[in-house]
């Protein structure tokens, strides 16, 4: 029976750790440890484990290259912790028993720490301890714990910033769904680990203070058992009880050390996907110029009379034979042959093929950025530019052609801009070795930096040190890189301009696209109906009003159903708009219940309708500023409310009127009564009279 027990408890002893009953196991093994009586053999078993479990540890947290790698650690430094103390328990109540019998009563391990470590003699020992204790609970516990304190309230009033920065880069088009989703889990992941460091920290410090109370709980209460109850002298029991406290403390106290180094070396940590041995050498022992300056220094002192001429010596001769390896080795990869250039062949005469096409979309950039674009120098912006036109096809329903980058040297170093079918239609200049913190209305301090302008919407901005990051973002700044400046600037003006992106041939394979599924559709519409040029004139009507192509199928076949009866495209697209009312409005308000409008005063309207002719518009200046003032104002109160600016107007004078103010008020979305669908609420916010 024994038998068949022992084979089904070893048979499943790995499945029961692997199921995650070892965590549990090991706390109620640390609780027994309080309260049952060990021997000195599994005592020196549990204090070796102890002290390997440490270097553990410290080692771990030398070769992960980032915090967060090691998100455990706080739980770890508990278990340790309550190792630790359950250990010191446990040897207690042996010392306190058993001490009498001599130093090998509590175990070979303390006796070897208060025989071997201290040289037998407890004044040493004491010294000894007490040094152990100051460096670990003044120096390294105490800047452990200070340090665990500010970073947790750096990393959590930086949260909102971090948040909106992901969500900018989110609507920038610069992340996918799945990006922004892993980035806020960083980020949470980031913020739950300094708050817990900061909680743990504490453990350490409690737990040095907890050592120097069990010594003197220790000496005292062994030197009064073994006077009272064993009948002792009392130097020869304080000579006795004091060893092993003081072995004990020491067994204890190297660990405790250990870890609390650990925790140190984890808060201080600043590098990024770095080991911290990589960092050190090329932080640290990577500047040939500073090793050069401390070998002479070193050198000088070693020629001093009475100095140790030795030692300084050869670490001076060390010193300069590191430094002269490093600049040597620089001097190679300066020397390295550049890689041979093909010898250019002669010159062909020229042809047709000399006049290349002008790209629909360009970037060009100063001879600064040009990092921002080099791959090979981290660059990367081609990548948030990859990621705007992929957020931009989506979003607007045709493919946005590549952004074709260059460089020009007639821009001065730090500017750029943005060309559509090779003609500039805006620019910034940005600092490409600076982030740019944008003021999103609501901070609550001034950075130092150069002051400047968002490129894309204007907003007050200031360009700051990378290291300033985490204070911006903890004053509420929403901070970028350049290089998503640069790419949120082209997907704004690529959304503005998307009509001039749209032309025959565009139209011709987003036909094509619906023709796999829908093939009578497009064959009944064109060529039959309507010419390709009209369905191109519509979709950039359309594109012009910021309205998606995305309901490609709905669209075609509102100018299947209304192509018989005109050909004019200003007719079709308001046709078209009318059929896709909902989705428009969809864009607009969301699932909202109702839509807040602006309607024209019943006077305006009459003078509007007599003053726009045809499909053009004619009004008198006056008015016309007057109506663009009234309008502003409008647009500003709805957006300080948070909803759409929305005014509904007669259809006849819609296409007009949107013309009117698509430049001057580019916030405004003039809809026709009959875009609005029947079941959909009205709000009534104001007219404009």
């Amino acid at each position: 029976m024994s038998a068949v027990a022992g084979r089904f408890s070893v048979a499943n002893l790995g499945p029961m750790l692997r199921s995650g009953l070892a965590a549990p196991l090991v706390v109620l093994a640390m609780l027994a440890m309080v309260v049952v009586p060990l021997s000195p053999l599994v005592l020196d078993a549990l204090f070796t484990l102890n002290i390997a479990l440490s270097l553990v540890v410290l080692l771990a947290v030398v070769y992960v290259k980032r915090p967060l790698e090691f998100s455990v650690f706080p739980s770890v430094l508990l278990l340790v912790t309550l190792l630790r103390l359950a250990l010191n328990v446990a040897s207690t109540r042996v010392v306190l028993l058993h001490g009498h019998q001599g130093p090998g009563a509590a175990g070979h391990v303390i006796e070897s720490f208060g025989q071997f470590v201290i040289g037998g003699s407890f004044a040493v020992g004491i010294v000894v301890f007490a040094i152990l204790t100051i460096v670990n609970f003044v120096v390294v516990t105490k800047g452990a714990g200070r340090i665990s304190e500010v970073s947790a309230r750096f990393i959590l009033d930086a949260l909102p910033g971090k948040q909106m920065a992901i969500d900018a880069d989110l609507n920038a088009g610069l992340l996918t769904r799945e990006d922004a989703k892993a980035r806020r889990e960083e980020v949470r992941a980031e913020a739950d680990f300094y708050g817990s460091m900061d909680g743990a920290s504490k453990f350490v410090r409690g737990d040095a203070i907890a050592g120097l109370l069990i010594l003197a709980i220790n000496v005292v209460g062994g030197v009064l058992i073994g006077v009272i109850q064993h009948d002792m002298g009392f130097a020869d029991a304080g000579r006795t009880y004091v060893l092993l406290a003081i072995g004990d403390g020491l067994v204890a106290q190297l660990p405790a050390l250990l870890i609390s180094t650990a925790v140190a070396m984890l808060v201080t940590r600043a590098t990024r996907e770095q080991e911290m041995g990589q960092a050190v050498n090329a932080q640290v022992f990577g500047h040939p110029r500073a090793l050069v300056v401390a070998a002479a220094l070193l050198g000088l002192i070693g020629v001093v009379p009475g100095m140790p001429n030795l030692p300084f010596l050869l670490f001076a001769a060390l010193l300069g034979y590191a430094a002269w390896r490093l600049q040597r080795r620089a001097r190679a990869a300066e020397a390295a042959p550049a890689p041979e250039v093909a010898a250019v062949a002669a010159q062909p005469e020229l042809g047709w093929d000399e006049l290349r096409p002008v790209e629909p979309l360009g970037l060009e950039v100063g001879y600064r950025l040009i990092a921002l674009v080099d791959k090979a120098q981290g660059g990367e912006l081609l990548g948030r530019l990859k990621g705007v036109r992929r957020k931009l096809t989506q979003e607007l329903g045709f493919l946005i052609p590549p952004v074709h980058v260059r460089d020009n040297l007639e821009l001065a170093p730090n500017q750029y801009r943005v060309l559509i079918h090779g003609v500039p239609v805006a620019g910034g200049e940005i600092q490409p070795d600076r982030d740019l913190a944008l003021d999103p209305g609501q901070v609550f301090g001034k950075l130092d930096g150069i002051p400047g302008k968002d490129p894309a919407f204007g907003l007050d901005a200031v360009w700051i040190a990378p290291a300033q990051r985490a204070h911006a973002e903890s004053l509420g700044y929403t901070v970028v890189d350049a290089a998503t400046v640069v790419a949120t600037h082209v997907s704004h003006l690529v959304r503005e301009r998307a009509a001039e992106l749209l032309g025959v041939e565009e139209v011709q394979q987003l036909l094509a696209t619906l023709g796999r599924s829908a093939p009578r559709l497009v064959e009944d519409l064109t060529p039959k109906l309507l010419p390709l040029s009209t369905i191109a004139r519509v979709l950039q009507s359309l594109l012009a009003e910021r309205v998606p192509i995305r309901q490609l199928r709905q669209i075609a076949e509102a100018l299947l159903e209304h192509g018989a009866g005109t050909q004019d495209p200003a007719l079709l697209t308001a046709a078209v708009r009318t059929a896709l009312g909902r989705f428009i409005v969809q864009e607009l308000n969301g699932m909202a219940p109702e839509l807040p409008v602006y309607t024209l005063a019943p006077a305006l309207e009459r003078v509007l309708q007599d003053s726009i002719g045809g499909h053009g518009a004619a009004l008198e200046p006056g008015l016309a500023e007057r109506l663009h003032q009234n309008l502003s104002e409008c647009v500003a109160r709805q957006e300080s409310r948070g909803e759409p600016a929305v005014l509904l107007v007669p259809g006849g004078i819609r296409a007009a009127i949107a013309r009117l103010v698509r430049h001057s008020v580019p916030a405004l979305t003039v809809l026709a009564y009959g875009e609005v669908p029947e079941d959909k609420r009205l709000r009534l916010v104001g007219a404009i009279g």
